[in-house]
């Protein structure tokens, strides 16, 4: 077998020369100005989808902190003790 496996990039190049010439058809048939909203619509749903995704709740930051005050606890006893 001399093929290339799945998800190699030349197969990533091929479908990124897809979409760009999806796009120039596109462009050709439906106008510039339908493209540029079109297209600003894409790039806000990115920044969004980026967005919340990143974002994290306050149950999450919650068990963190109260994660990070039980091993300051838990090091302040065993200093107490002399374990130390």
């Amino acid at each position: 077998m001399n093929c290339r496996p799945y998800g190699s990039r030349p197969t990533l190049a091929l479908w990124m020369l897809v979409g760009v010439a999806d796009g120039a058809l596109v462009l050709s048939s439906v106008g510039a100005l339908t493209t540029l909203l079109l297209a600003l619509a894409v790039v806000a749903g990115a920044v969004i989808t980026v967005y919340l995704l990143h974002r994290r709740g306050p149950r999450r930051k919650a068990a963190v902190t109260q994660g990070r005050r039980s091993w300051q606890l838990a090091r302040a006893q065993t200093e107490s003790l002399g374990w130390r």
